[in-house]
Parts: C-alpha cells; structure tokens; sequence
C-alpha cells in the first residue's frame, strides 16, 4: 500500500503544478515525473511497486511448498512483471512455482540421507529456478501476454465491468484486493484504463448506500441513517469498507446492489475510455483521470442504479 500512495502523491503534486491537457500527447505518459518532487516520489514508490508481483508469486509459492517455493516463485513474478503477462501471469507463477518445488520434494525423498542437506540450499531453487524460467517464457508468457494486449473495444467493457463488481464483492477482502492488484499492475504495463475502472468500481458502493439512506429512509435505522453522510465521504476518498456494516447485516440485499452498480461504472468507465495514472486516492487524484467529466458520469450513474436496486430489495425497517 505504502508504494500506491508514493505514486498518488507523485501525482497529485503534478496535479497541482502541471495542466495535464496543455501537454502534448507524447509527453502525458511522463506524468507523476515532470516536477523534481514529483519525480521522486514516484521514483521512490515505482521502486517499492517493482516488488509487488515478484512478492505475490513467492508468497503464493511458499504457502503451497514452504521455505524452498519462496526463491522459485520470486523469480517466476519477476518474469512476469518484465514480461506482458503481468498480474495475471504472477498469480500463475506463483501457483506452478510452488507445485513444482512439491515436485521436486516427491521427486528426490528417495535420495541418500546424507544428501538430505543441499536439496534446500542447491537442489530445490537451482533445478526449480531453471524450471520456471522456462515454463514462465515458453508456455505462460506467450497466451497471457497476447491476452493483456487484446483487452479494447467490447472486451474492454466486459473487463471493466467485471472488475467493477469485483470491487464489491468483499469490500476489501481477496476478491477486492485482486482486483484492485490488477488495476495497479496495469498501470506500471501503461493500461491506465483499467485502474479507472477498478477505482470508479470501488467508490460506487459506499456512495449508493448513502443515498439509499437519504431516498429510502424507512428502509434503514435511525443508526444506520446517521452513518450514512460519512459513507460519502468514505465513497468519494475510494475507501470501499465503509460499506461492511451495511453489508454485514444485510448481505443478501446489499452486496449484489453494490456488485451491479459498481459494475456498472467499471463498465461506463470503460466505454468512456476513461484513464487513471494514480493508483489510489479518489477524488483527490481527479486531476490525473483522462475525460474527468465521463468518469464523474460513470460514477454517479453507477452509484444511484446501486441506491435504487438497494432500496427496491431492502424491506421497511417496519416489517423486519
């Protein structure tokens, strides 16, 4: 997270310091960069972001192999972070390196006790390394890379809604947060599209249950009314968990609200083709949105079809 907000930061003093739309179109993708403070923010947090896949798949790996998966499932992330399968190829880096090391423990239990040491220290990561060097270049990178590159047109749409509503599927838990990685690893591959949508997607759900406190006031507590301004604030600033009371106490209601009005926006984001080169922030790092005007379009559009479904699902508090 520390790595998101260097980067937002880098932004956002651009932001303030540079009109994005008075820059040439070549020199956009330059942007977080053009200030000397800016720069180093960015060049600071783009370093901690370098780690990001390489760790994923080594966590990934360690958790199905232990110890020894760890150095295996870091390299096999690093060829995806330098390759073009990206997050989508970590994650897969990260489940074949520790299978593979699982492996290669079955593999050599049968060899002589005395060679029982260097299977960690030689064995293990120098056969396991070479192993997922391969199979990352020769069978994962080829079909994920060229799926990253055809994501346009319909797909795109498709994309942003889906991950849209993955960002309210737990509101913060593994199914948020993988899409949310996704967004980020896409703007270190220069897919900035795909950050809009996952942000828009993540802001949408606090936002509709705010307004569904306001529009459908016998629908809630007099509680859950009084919460419901701070979910505006906590909607706009791209803090997704401020809807969790609400969805603890009525998941059947209101998550799959929340899940279409948040796909919705991901979907409008897309179609808009609205942009994000900050991975974090909200309405704070609206200075970094390409087409700010549809993005706001996509939001308030996903957050009032969420507040409508919410209200048209929730019984009167009368009748619970």
């Amino acid at each position: 997270m520390c790595c998101f907000l260097l980067i937002a930061i880098a932004f956002l003093i651009d932001g303030f310091a540079v009109d994005l739309n008075s820059l040439p179109f070549d020199e956009r993708s330059n942007f977080g960069t053009i200030t000397p403070m800016a720069a180093m923010f960015k060049s600071i947090g783009g370093v901690a972001f370098g780690f990001m896949l390489p760790i994923l798949a080594g966590f990934i790996a360690m958790s199905i192999a232990d110890r020894p998966g760890l150095a295996v499932g870091f390299v096999g992330g690093a060829i995806a972070a330098n390759g073009t399968s990206g997050f989508l190829g970590a994650l897969v880096a990260g489940f074949v390196a520790g299978y593979l090391v699982r492996l290669l423990k079955k593999l050599f239990e049968k060899l002589p006790e005395g060679l029982e040491g260097i299977k960690p220290m030689l064995l293990y990561p120098v056969i396991g390394i070479f192993l997922i060097g391969v199979i990352m270049t020769y069978v994962v990178e080829p079909p994920i890379g060229a799926l990253n590159v055809m994501i346009n047109g319909a797909k795109a749409i498709l994309l942003g809604a889906l991950l849209g509503g993955m960002m309210s599927v737990d509101m913060g838990g593994p199914v948020n947060k993988a899409a949310y990685v996704f967004g980020t690893a896409s703007i270190a591959a220069g897919n900035y599209n795909i950050m809009a949508a996952v942000m828009v997607g993540g802001m949408v759900p606090p936002l509709a249950i705010a307004l569904a406190t306001m529009f459908f006031k016998n629908k809630f507590t007099e509680e859950e009314r009084k919460a419901g301004p701070t979910n505006i604030v906590m909607g706009l600033s791209f803090i997704s968990e401020g809807a969790i009371p609400f969805a603890a106490s009525d998941p059947l209601r209101v998550l799959p609200s929340c899940i279409i009005g948040s796909a919705v926006a991901g979907a409008l984001s897309m179609a808009f083709n609205c942009t994000l080169m900050a991975p974090h922030g909200g309405i704070f790092v609206f200075l970094t949105v390409g087409h700010p005007l549809l993005y706001l379009v996509s939001l308030a559009v996903g957050s009032v079809v969420g507040c409508v479904i919410l209200g048209l699902l929730k019984k009167d508090v009368s009748k619970r």
